[in-house]
C-alpha cells in the first residue's frame, strides 16, 4: 500500500511531464537550502535565477507556474526574500497585473473585427517579405503609444483565429463546427505538411511583431514602464524624452526594419516560409463565406468592437486612465454593445490571461530575491567606477545582459537610482547622468529581446496557449530572435557610444 501511494505521489508530482524533468526539479529543491547555507545569499540567488530561467526554457514540458512557483515558495521558506519584499514588488508592479487580467480579456472581445481586419491584411499581401514588413512596422508603431502586452495580446488573438480556422478545415470539419485545434490527428498529408508550414508562417510573423513591440517600446515616454520611471526621475517631457533617445532608437529602429526584410529574403533562422497555397484558399473562402453570411447584427458586432478599438487606441494614447481601467472599460463596452452577457462566455475571455498573471507574480519573487541578495550591486559598482565611452557602452552592456535574465523594469529601477544617487553626490556630471539614462533605457529595451524572460511581450507569448499550437518553445524563440539581438544590439551600443 505504502508504495502504491509513493508511485501515485510521484505520478501526481507536475503531471505528465517527463520524468527526468521531475527529477530535476526535486534535485534544485533539495540543493539550494544547502548552497545558501553554505555559499550564502549571492551565490543562492544567482543559482534560483538559472533555475527559474530552465522553468522558462523547458514551457512546453510543463506550464513555469508550478515548478518555478515551488522555488520561489522555497526561497521565501528557507529566508533568501520575505512575503513583505514579494508583496512589495508585486504592488510595484500592479499596473501590470491589472493590465494583463483586463486588457488580455478585453481584447478577446475584440477578435470578430481583429480577424476581419487582418484576415484581408493576410489574403491581401502576397509578398511575405512586405508581410513581414507591416507586422514588424505595425508592432513598433502602437507599442510606441500602447503597451506592448497590449500590442501582443492582439497579435496573438489574430493569430489563434487564423491557426484555428485552417485547423479546423484540414480536420475535414466546416467552418462552424465545434473542434479542438489542438488536436492533429484528424490532419492527413497532404494537409500535413501545409499545417507544420502554416506553422512556420505564423511563428515568423508573430516574431517579427513581437521584436517590432521592442523597437517601438524604447521610443517614447509611455512605450515601456522603465521608460516612464527613467523620464520621472530625469525630469524629462514626452517630447525631451524622444529627442535624447532618438540618436539610439531611430538607428535601431532602420536596422529593426532591414534585417526583417534580410531574413525573409535569404530564409535563415526559421523565417522566410511562404503562407502555404491551401491555407490561402481556406483564408480566402472563409473571408467571402463570412461577408456573405454576415447579416446586419454581424456587421454591428463588427463596427461596434472597430469604435471599442478606437476608444482604445485614443484611451491609451491619451492616458486617460490606468492600462488595466481601460481594459476593463473595454469588456463593459464590447460586450454590452454587441450582446456578450452570459457569464460562462465572460469567464473564457480571462483564461489567456490568468496563468500568465500568476507566473508573473512567481517571478517578481525571484525579483525580489535578486533584490534582497544585491545581485546586481557589483555590476553597478563596477560601471560607476569607470568614465567616459567604457562607462556609457559598459552601462548599455551591462542593462542589457540583467535584462536577458531578470525583470527590466527592475533592471532600470536598480540602475537609474544608482546613477540618479551618484549625480546628487556630485560623482558624475548632469550631462554625463542624462547620457547614463538614455544608456539604461535603451540598454533594458534593445539587447533583452534575445530571451523570453528579457521581455514581458516575449514572455506572453511563450507562455500564452498559441505557443505550443505553432511549436513556438523557448530554444526556437531565442534562436530566432538570435539575429535580431545581434544587429539591434550592436546598433545600439554603436549609436549610444556615438552619442556622447
Amino acid at each position: 500500500m505504502r508504495s502504491t501511494y509513493g508511485s501515485a505521489l510521484a505520478a501526481n508530482f507536475l503531471g505528465y511531464s517527463p520524468v527526468w524533468y521531475k527529477r530535476t526539479i526535486l534535485a534544485f529543491l533539495v540543493v539550494n537550502p544547502p548552497i545558501f547555507l553554505l555559499a550564502g545569499g549571492f551565490v543562492a540567488g544567482w543559482a534560483l535565477v538559472a533555475e527559474f530561467i530552465f522553468t522558462l526554457a523547458m514551457a512546453l514540458r510543463c506550464y513555469p507556474l508550478q515548478p518555478g512557483g515551488l522555488l520561489a515558495l522555497e526561497a521565501v521558506a528557507i529566508g533568501m526574500t520575505s512575503p513583505e519584499t514579494v508583496y512589495q514588488e508585486a504592488l510595484t508592479n500592479f499596473p501590470v497585473i491589472l493590465l494583463l487580467i483586463f486588457m488580455v480579456a478585453g481584447i478577446y472581445f475584440l477578435r470578430d473585427m481583429l480577424l476581419f481586419v487582418f484576415a484581408k491584411l493576410l489574403v491581401g499581401i502576397r509578398s511575405k517579405v512586405w508581410l513581414s514588413l507591416a507586422f514588424t512596422f505595425t508592432g513598433a508603431v502602437l507599442s510606441a503609444f500602447l503597451d506592448a502586452l497590449t500590442v501582443t495580446a492582439v497579435i496573438i488573438t489574430v493569430a489563434v483565429g487564423f491557426y484555428s480556422v485552417y485547423h479546423r478545415v484540414a480536420s475535414g470539419k466546416g467552418f462552424d463546427d465545434q473542434h479542438d485545434h489542438a488536436d492533429d490527428t484528424l490532419v492527413h498529408d497532404p494537409r500535413r505538411g501545409d499545417l507544420t508550414r502554416f506553422r512556420a508562417f505564423l511563428r515568423s510573423l508573430l516574431m517579427h511583431a513581437a521584436v517590432g513591440t521592442a523597437l517601438g517600446g524604447v521610443t517614447t515616454l509611455v512605450g515601456e514602464p522603465q521608460n516612464l520611471l527613467i523620464g520621472h526621475v530625469a525630469g524629462w517631457s514626452f517630447g525631451e524624452f524622444f529627442v535624447r533617445v532618438a540618436p539610439v532608437s531611430l538607428p535601431v529602429l532602420v536596422v529593426g526594419l532591414a534585417t526583417c526584410v534580410v531574413l525573409e529574403k535569404l530564409k535563415w533562422f526559421g523565417y522566410g516560409v511562404e503562407l502555404p497555397a491551401s491555407v490561402r484558399e481556406i483564408m480566402e473562402r472563409y473571408e467571402l463565406r463570412e461577408a456573405t453570411a454576415r447579416d446586419p447584427a454581424g456587421r454591428m458586432r463588427i463596427i461596434a468592437q472597430g469604435v471599442v478599438a478606437l476608444f482604445l487606441v485614443l484611451a491609451l494614447a491619451f492616458h486617460l486612465a490606468e492600462v488595466g481601467l481601460v481594459g476593463l472599460t473595454v469588456i463593459i463596452l464590447s460586450t454590452a454593445l454587441t450582446g456578450v452577457t452570459e457569464e460562462s462566455n465572460l469567464g473564457h475571455a480571462f483564461e489567456e490571461a490568468l496563468p500568465f498573471t500568476a507566473l508573473l507574480v512567481v517571478f517578481f519573487a525571484v525579483v525580489a530575491v535578486i533584490h534582497e541578495q544585491h545581485l546586481f550591486d557589483p555590476v553597478l559598482n563596477a560601471v560607476l567606477a569607470m568614465d567616459g565611452h567604457a562607462q556609457l557602452g559598459t552601462m548599455f552592456a551591462a542593462n542589457g545582459v540583467l535584462s536577458m535574465i531578470s525583470d527590466n523594469v527592475f533592471v532600470a529601477t536598480v540602475y537609474i537610482s544608482g546613477v540618479k544617487a551618484a549625480l546628487d553626490a556630485g560623482v558624475i556630471s548632469l550631462a554625463q547622468f542624462n547620457h547614463l539614462a538614455v544608456a539604461i533605457n535603451t540598454g533594458t529595451n534593445i539587447p533583452s529581446v534575445a530571451t523570453p524572460n528579457g521581455q514581458a511581450a516575449f514572455l506572453f507569448l511563450l507562455t500564452s496557449g498559441l505557443a505550443p499550437l505553432i511549436r513556438l518553445s523557448y530554444g526556437r524563440m531565442v534562436w530566432m530572435a538570435l539575429p535580431y539581438t545581434v544587429t539591434l544590439s550592436l546598433t545600439g551600443l554603436g549609436a549610444t557610444l556615438l552619442s556622447l
